[in-house]
């Protein structure tokens, strides 16, 4: 099972290299993983995607709470929330046809021609993981050149962040 993790650490030198490695000496991969700061200059927000039951999970959550510079952890898979995957590609976009091609699946995906070539084009997609990937598909018969994501983001939607909130409160 897929688990999107949310962690939110302090803003220090090391911690995602501690953070990393922990999960890969438990038998971990990670799927996807976003860094950067937040609202708070001192911290930063982790996302991360790991695959494992429920179990292995729970045992993954335990151990980054253990971690020092981690100030708290959230799996937010089973709740409502809002993801990105921001990526830029580079296809194979000669003049005629096939560049009109790529504008037009560019804009119906709401993307974007960041830098135009005389040989290649540039875009920036940014959705959900799926969707990104789809434009992906469409892509390669054009021919990709070169490809960078991101790795997922994600956010639980605010009514879902209030109940929570009220939850906590009246235990």
């Amino acid at each position: 099972m897929r688990h999107l993790l949310s962690a939110l650490v302090q803003n220090r030198p090391g911690v995602l290299a501690h953070i990393s490695g922990m999960l890969a000496s438990r038998g971990f991969n990670i799927d996807s993983l976003a860094v950067g700061e937040t609202e708070d200059a001192n911290l930063s927000r982790m996302t991360f995607v790991v695959l494992g039951d429920d179990n292995q999970l729970d045992q993954v959550r335990k151990q980054l709470a253990k971690i020092v510079t981690v100030v708290r952890v959230d799996d937010i898979s089973s709740q409502d929330y809002v993801e990105r995957d921001l990526m830029l590609i580079r296809v194979k976009a000669p003049a005629g046809g096939p560049r009109s091609q790529i504008k037009e699946l560019t804009e119906i995906f709401r993307g974007r021609i960041v830098d135009v070539g005389s040989e290649e084009v540039i875009i920036e997609i940014a959705g959900q993981e799926r969707r990104v990937a789809a434009f992906v598909d469409l892509m390669r018969p054009f021919g990709i050149v070169e490809l960078v994501r991101t790795g997922r983001i994600a956010m639980v939607r605010s009514h879902c962040r209030q109940q929570a909130e009220r939850a906590g409160n009246e235990t």
